[in-house]
């Protein structure tokens, strides 16, 4: 299966543009992710700190060799599916009320499957963006195509996050699943 140029690049640039935010939320509030990272209670306690400082600049690091690497898409589609595991582990641990940790547009929120299912579907676009390209020429319309195209999707990701957040808050608040 090989994939469009404009394709390839949108998702090269929307996943560094995630990892980024990503990022930078965790930077803006690293006593909060710290305290997300460590309710997880998958690390040992004396690892969150070492943690929650680490996991950001892993992020800028990903996002910025998304541009030029395939290999950090693979990193980056295994590290959205750990994070996708974690929660899932949480969310069978019947601990469906600690904070995410991933903020973004949404804020913080409660564990949910949609948390699960959304960084699986991230993860298997950065893995589809190291398909083999369709050889064509790039032109000036291509770069704005990419343009808009990168901000109908930043724009599309940010309510499709919030509306989730929003449910999530909602299921936790009238006590459903």
């Amino acid at each position: 299966m090989s994939v469009d140029p404009l394709i390839h690049h949108l998702l090269r640039v929307g996943g560094a543009l995630l990892f980024a935010a990503a990022a930078a939320h965790k930077l803006r509030g690293r006593a909060s992710f710290q305290s997300a990272l460590a309710g997880y209670r998958l690390l040992p306690a004396s690892w969150a700190r070492p943690a929650a400082r680490t996991m950001p600049w892993l992020e800028l690091g990903l996002a910025s060799a998304l541009l030029y690497s395939a290999s950090a898409a693979w990193a980056g589609a295994a590290l959205l599916a750990t994070y996708a595991a974690a929660i899932a582990i949480n969310l069978l641990r019947g601990r469906a009320g600690i904070d995410c940790g991933c903020g973004g547009p949404g804020g913080s929120r409660p564990l949910g499957l949609s948390l699960v299912v959304r960084n699986l579907v991230l993860a298997a676009l950065l893995l589809l963006s190291t398909a083999p390209v369709v050889a064509r020429g790039w032109t000036a319309l291509d770069s704005f195509h990419l343009a808009v195209a990168t901000l109908a999707a930043a724009l599309l990701y940010t309510a499709i996050d919030v509306a989730l957040a929003n449910a999530s808050r909602q299921r936790l608040l009238w006590g459903g699943a």
